[in-house]
């Protein structure tokens, strides 16, 4: 069950369960409600979930960038003296999980990454130049999933408001440039934890090819796919998503 968005200074977080802490980290254009059913599930099975409400739209313009939110992340961490951390990131998230990684080595125990952005994606494009056609927001929304269904009036209406606010917008559109820019193919192969790559065989976003490159550049890393998913496989195909973590995670223990 989701609980209350709690706020601690500059932070807002949810925090879950009671367990081993699995933290995870939300794309551009996700909400924590995303992950509502891992949430539950990982809580079931005895891991505490945080989720920390990444600041996409309230970081000062110049500093709204992949490395602008890991450094926030990175004193999110260090204000609540977490440790052998288990991160799990979709999108953007991911991005962050991995740059955070890089810079922390010895607090991050488990990465999974899942539709993680890094080495290369689509976006809705650089300009939104038919931000203001719904029609175009809602089939852009769909083509992130396999089953367009997903896209929900309410998913698609909260979207359309983001892309329809000129301070937003730029917002997407600075951190969609710098997750581009922000390569990380040469960091990869020096990444030594454990790391779970869960995919979508029809994401768009980012394709198939791109899951197979994460897999070749990171040492320690498995590639699970999952059949008849687009980009957000947590969302689309929660349950399948949730059985390759547990198990996964079950494998890969903490030592």
């Amino acid at each position: 069950m989701m609980t209350e968005i709690q706020k601690e200074g500059e932070f807002e977080f949810i925090e879950s369960g009671e367990g081993e802490l699995v933290v995870l980290l939300h794309g551009l254009m996700g909400a924590l409600s995303n992950f509502k059913e891992t949430i539950d599930f990982l809580n079931e099975n005895g891991y505490k979930v945080v989720i920390p409400l990444l600041p996409v739209y309230t970081l000062p313009l110049l500093k709204t960038s992949a490395k602008g939110i890991a450094r926030y992340f990175e004193r999110f961490i260090k204000h609540k003296g977490y440790s052998d951390l288990t991160l799990l990131g979709n999108s953007l998230g991911g991005h962050v999980g991995l740059i955070y990684t890089r810079e922390n080595p010895s607090l991050v125990k488990r990465l999974v990454l899942t539709g993680s952005s890094g080495l290369y994606e689509n976006s809705m494009g650089d300009t939104f130049p038919r931000r203001e056609d719904y029609d175009f927001i809602k089939r852009k929304t769909e083509e992130v999933f396999y089953d367009p269904t997903i896209a929900t009036k309410e998913l698609v209406d909260e979207i359309f408001e983001t892309v329809n606010s000129r301070d937003r917008v730029l917002r997407v559109i600075a951190l969609a440039k710098s997750a581009i820019r922000h390569n990380m193919s040469k960091d990869l192969p020096n990444f030594k934890l454990p790391t779970c790559l869960i995919w979508g065989q029809n994401d768009i976003v980012t394709p198939p090819e791109v899951a197979e490159e994460f897999h070749s550049l990171i040492p320690n890393s498995e590639l699970f796919w999952i059949e008849k998913c687009g980009h957000a496989a947590m969302m689309e195909r929660p349950k399948d998503f949730n059985e390759v973590l547990l198990k996964w995670l079950k494998k890969n223990p903490i030592s």
